[in-house]
């Protein structure tokens, strides 16, 4: 039996942890997220794209703290890239919640790359795109967004600039960090940020929301 054939979380299960973060899906979303969930199992045996191995915790740390911003912040139509996005966190999550979102995978590693052209393919997840580029090398390719999402981004600084880049046109800047990181980030002058968000069953993990400052003559 490959990898692809284990069974994953159970729907119950699914349900049951979104649940916990105030999240409810449909029968179609639960079977994207237990497709995805093997795909993802099968190909980090090559690839290492999650440190995390065990199914119900890729299912808690990154479907759930994903797709939780989708409502806190909230996100529902528009155009919203996920830069940096690895294994397709949070920006694939949050296209299965979302289904209406028009989706920019932007990641540079070309094997990543394919592998999200996989699942993009897989799930049938329309109104989808990969870009195999460093992030900073793009701009009116996806210009305008609505959201710039990035999670466990390291550095925060480059991509503080460059969302805020008059040629990307971006509305929001959504990011997932550590309490650590919370100070420094709120102290960018591009940025007007929200009360930090917490994330639910979480140790000092927040979501962070900016809207891009106006600027103002002398």
């Amino acid at each position: 039996m490959t990898t692809l054939e284990t069974t994953g979380p159970s729907a119950e299960t699914i349900r049951r942890a979104l649940a916990g973060f105030g999240l409810e899906v449909d029968d179609k979303q639960v079977s994207q997220i237990q497709r995805f969930i093997r795909i993802l199992t099968h190909w980090n045996e090559k690839l290492n794209l999650t440190a995390i191995r065990d199914p119900v915790e890729i299912l808690h740390r990154h479907f759930c703290e994903s797709m939780f911003a989708a409502a806190a912040v909230p996100m529902e139509f528009g155009r919203l890239a996920d830069i940096g996005t690895g294994a397709g966190f949070p920006g694939i999550a949050l296209k299965i919640f979302r289904p209406d979102l028009e989706l920019f995978l932007v990641e540079s590693n070309i094997k990543k790359g394919t592998f999200l052209a996989e699942v993009v393919r897989e799930l049938e997840l329309t109104n989808s795109r990969v870009l195999i580029s460093r992030y900073e090398e793009l701009g009116e390719e996806l210009a305008p967004l609505e959201y710039v999402c990035a999670r466990a981004l390291g550095d925060h600084r480059t991509c503080l600039k460059w969302a805020a880049s008059a040629q990307l046109s971006a509305g929001r800047l959504v990011l997932w960090i550590g309490g650590r990181d919370l100070d420094e980030i709120q102290e960018s002058a591009e940025w007007a940020w929200r009360q930090p968000i917490v994330v639910p069953q979480s140790l000092r993990r927040y979501i962070l929301v900016g809207t891009k400052k106006v600027a103002t003559s002398a």
